[in-house]
């Protein structure tokens, strides 16, 4: 699975489908494993789509009131 150009939230609804997968006990390691691998994709990915939008809106208002 690439997690190139697809939306921050269709990632995010796939990372969620992942840990519930992981959750349930009858998930097989093989398939645990290889689902953790991707959740970390996944959330890696999730984080670097946060942190351009958090520099955007830094860039947008670079003093925020308290």
């Amino acid at each position: 699975m690439t997690t190139e150009r697809i939306p921050f939230e269709q990632a995010l609804k796939q990372l969620e489908a992942i840990v519930a997968k992981l959750q349930d006990a009858q998930t097989p390691l093989e398939e645990a494993v290889s689902l953790y691998e991707e959740g970390i994709r996944l959330s890696n990915y999730c984080a670097e789509i946060l942190d351009e939008a958090r520099l955007k809106i830094e860039q947008v208002n670079p003093n925020p009131s308290p």
